[in-house]
């Protein structure tokens, strides 16, 4: 017989987190939904300013979190970290492959060190760090990885050769995550956020020295049907469902939370 549909597939009561680069932003979001859906959060952050401050964020909005110092490209320190949260909190049942930098370039001025650097971040990390949770999922029989990829994923621009390799890459990499272990009961799946409000994005959003909107922060709104910027609230819906016993026979998707920007050619102009 079928097994009727609950709600409760949504939960993620007594689950164990670990949201990578959580401190703020798209990652604090995410985890802030976990521990709303009933999840025990985990995060770690570069420095010991970083990871206080996502502390202090947690407790303020009544969320208790286990907070580590760890650089996501250090794959001893990451195998370190892990071992350190199984033994203080418990096994990793969901991973977010969160962390991630950008540096905005032309190509032909970017420095072969900075491109290697951001590759390191945004991708080999995620290697990194699914690579150490992994054993753990699949010795359990379950494990849920969620890679924050891009829209970057899908399309090119502009002074963002290596953001967008590297997270057309990270595409590719959960999708080999999914083929290798899903068997396992391991579901690994994307997440490509459209364009965020968040400090990353905050130059892009000023307003000019006349009063008008930034040419880019116009462009935007232009391209997006929904006409605004997206908040890092709107990935917690997403972020949950792909965390969530609701997606268990989703593996190796890309789910982008856009606005409509993928699927929009733009207006006819005048």
């Amino acid at each position: 017989m079928e097994k009727a549909f609950s709600i409760s597939q949504f939960s993620l009561e007594g689950k164990i987190a670990l949201v990578t680069g959580a401190s703020y932003g798209i990652g604090f979001a995410i985890a802030k939904a976990y521990a709303d859906a009933g999840a025990i959060i985990t995060f770690n952050d570069i420095n010991q300013e970083l990871v206080d401050k996502g502390l202090s964020l947690y407790k303020e909005a009544g969320v208790k979190a286990y907070g580590y110092v760890c650089d996501v490209t250090d794959e001893v320190g990451i195998q370190a970290m892990v071992k350190q949260i199984e033994d203080e909190v418990g096994p990793i049942d969901i991973l977010v492959n969160n962390a991630g930098i950008i540096k905005r370039s032309p190509m032909l001025e970017m420095k072969t060190s900075d491109f290697r650097k951001l590759i390191d971040i945004d991708l080999t990390a995620p290697f990194i760090v699914a690579k150490a949770v992994l054993p753990s999922m699949i010795e359990r029989g379950h494990g849920k990885i969620i890679n924050i990829c891009s829209m970057m994923s899908e399309l090119g621009r502009e002074t963002v050769a290596a953001y967008a390799a590297a997270k057309g890459g990270l595409k590719m990499l959960t999708k080999n995550i999914a083929s290798e272990y899903g068997s396992a009961n391991i579901q690994c799946n994307g997440i490509g956020p459209g364009y965020i409000a968040t400090p990353q994005t905050a130059p892009l959003r000023e307003l000019q020295a006349d009063g008008t909107r930034h040419p880019f922060d116009q462009f935007i709104i232009a391209k997006t049907p929904a006409a605004r910027w997206g908040v890092p609230e709107d990935l917690a819906g997403p972020a949950v469902f792909l965390a969530s016993e609701a997606s268990n026979f989703v593996n190796g998707h890309i789910l982008y939370v856009d606005g409509g920007i993928l699927a929009y050619i733009g207006k006819q102009p005048e």
